[in-house]
């Protein structure tokens, strides 16, 4: 089948209001492991054009807040939601916000950030790679005992190696390719159940390039 920008999930994200089709993806893994409750904090790493926010803020409620960060600008306005335009991968970009918010601890932690892409696959893998060491290593700083990771990850020779890292700060993982995902994608998503309380704190190092889409 031809590649369709308009198909059934882009006009679904449309009637309902969404700035993107992928934040189906997003409600199929919440449907699915029942990762959102009202009040919590989220970040979302990545978060342009704003789905995945948006789903997100209407699920943790008025008591709960969500921090969007990407570095190109986001203009939706949603009233327990506030967009960063910035590095997500700079240590003081997240601290600095919830010092100001006064959040101790994240619930969850998002990444559907994707590198922008060369055209040489093993080099778009490994950038893509790198961007999920990252995120993982904002969940292992940011969350609390007990919390959660979502990141997307295109599957290539540095799975095993990831999913071992994954493993290692979460006491359950699990693998989804939700239905809304392009047939030409190699994408899968990851979630991470229940972060472990024993986790040490790891230095946050910028990826091959902050460039994501």
């Amino acid at each position: 089948m031809a590649y369709n920008p308009k198909d059934f999930y882009f006009k679904q994200a449309k009637e309902r209001h969404f700035a993107a089709r992928s934040v189906f993806k997003l409600e199929e893994i919440d449907t699915r492991f029942k990762i959102f409750r009202p009040g919590q904090n989220v970040v979302d790493l990545g978060c342009a054009p704003g789905s995945w926010s948006q789903y997100a803020s209407q699920k943790i409620g008025q008591k709960g807040f969500c921090i969007g960060i990407d570095l190109a600008r986001v203009s939706l306005v949603i009233p327990n939601c506030v967009f960063v335009q910035g590095d997500a991968f700079k240590e003081e970009t997240i601290s600095d916000l919830l010092r100001e918010k006064q959040i101790e601890q994240l619930d969850v932690v998002l990444s559907d950030m994707a590198p922008k892409t060369t055209g040489i696959r093993i080099q778009d893998q490994r950038r893509s790679f790198e961007l999920c060491k990252l995120a993982l290593g904002v969940a292992r700083r940011s969350l609390r005992p007990g919390g959660t990771f979502i990141v997307k990850f295109f599957q290539s020779e540095f799975f095993d190696e990831y999913m071992k890292e994954v493993k290692g700060a979460f006491d359950k993982v699990e693998l989804l390719r939700p239905k809304s995902t392009r047939k030409a994608s190699y994408e899968i998503y990851i979630i991470g159940l229940r972060m472990k309380s024993n986790i040490k704190e790891t230095p946050l190092n910028r990826p091959v390039t902050s460039e994501t889409t």
